[in-house]
């Protein structure tokens, strides 16, 4: 059994593992990292050789861990990232170019009717009636979308939100409130098959799923950094956020939010953001936070998106694609019978 893992920002992890006996044998790892001593890996070959087979990528990270010897340098990866490696060859998880991808791009739509195709298309890929898909959300107006358990009257401010023009609404993913002003935001939306992130545990699947927009970022001349558990950032803040959503079917949505430009005047007067969520983050300014793209490449938001775009093809041979007259005709309805309801706006008062 063969199996690969890209760590974020770092090197490949491969390894071919056998089973006999309900224990890992035949174990052998390889890839571009760098490893000091030579001799360490060895070292490794023979911690996870002999561990039961239903051992858990944290079980073979201590492994690892443990059989290191003193003063050992890891560039790279990590025991953790050998323990992914081992768990995805051993449920045989596909990697990228295993699937036919399909970019869309689209016309510009309402912050309702983008949160009921995020629904309608993961769901479309989970029953097998959709390509694995890269959607670019185009907005009609401008939102603050909150996240699917966040309470409204905690985090939004109406009277600013009507002031500034920003609809509400709430999305079906977790994770917290995003500020999206129509122009100045670049959101992506990628509806997956479970299979994709086999093998991962959630945290890392976040890391797994946003690694081809570090790629793209660094490309651009930025030096990207995912910070978990679903932050991008730069040395000088924050540049965006992701969320998840698992459905029963197998469909998986990642979706990410990343600021080309902002406007902390109007960010303070819509979002209701407490001390504690600053509390940690060593500032007292939410403005501050945040880094948008606009400041660090001096390109316009149509040159990223086409980078972004060039880079994921170039990772994935994924092809330009359509949503389906069918698909908007269900996003639609959704709108109607959740997204644009006061008891989904208002599940969590």
């Amino acid at each position: 059994m063969h199996g690969e893992y890209k760590v974020p920002g770092g090197k490949l992890v491969v390894v071919d593992v056998e089973v006999a006996d309900g224990r890992l044998t035949d174990f052998r790892l390889a890839g571009d990292f760098f490893l000091e001593p030579d001799s360490a890996l060895e070292d490794i070959n023979a911690a996870v050789n002999g561990l039961p087979a239903e051992s858990d990528a944290t079980v073979i990270a201590d492994a690892v861990r443990a059989a290191l010897p003193a003063g050992a340098q890891l560039l790279g990866f990590t025991p953790e990232s050998v323990g992914t490696a081992v768990r995805r060859a051993l449920v045989t998880a596909p990697g990228w170019r295993d699937f036919d991808w399909e970019i869309v791009h689209e016309k510009a739509v309402s912050p309702r009717m983008n949160l009921a195709l995020d629904e309608v298309l993961t769901s479309r890929v989970g029953e097998g009636r959709r390509r694995p898909t890269l959607r670019i959300w185009e907005w009609e107006e401008s939102a603050v979308v909150i996240g699917s358990f966040q309470s409204y009257r905690n985090e939004v401010d109406p009277e600013g939100a009507e002031r500034h023009g920003f609809d509400v609404v709430r999305r079906i993913s977790g994770g917290g409130a995003m500020l999206m002003a129509a122009g100045q935001i670049i959101t992506y939306s990628l509806y997956v098959p479970a299979s994709l992130v086999q093998g991962l545990t959630f945290a890392d699947s976040y890391a797994f799923l946003d690694d081809w927009v570090l790629q793209a970022l660094r490309s651009l001349g930025i030096d990207a950094t995912y910070q978990p558990l679903n932050d991008i950032a730069s040395p000088s803040g924050k540049i965006g956020g992701a969320a998840q959503k698992r459905l029963a079917n197998g469909g998986v949505l990642h979706h990410a939010t990343i600021s080309y430009d902002i406007d902390g005047q109007v960010m303070a007067e819509v979002l209701r953001i407490g001390k504690e969520k600053l509390s940690d983050k060593g500032t007292t300014s939410a403005a501050k936070r945040v880094d948008p793209l606009r400041t660090q490449t001096g390109l316009t938001r149509a040159e990223i998106i086409d980078s972004f775009k060039a880079t994921f093809r170039s990772l994935t041979d994924a092809e330009d694609g359509t949503i389906a007259p069918d698909e908007y005709s269900d996003a639609e309805a959704l709108v109607e019978s959740k997204f644009s309801t006061d008891a989904w706006l208002h599940r969590v008062p």
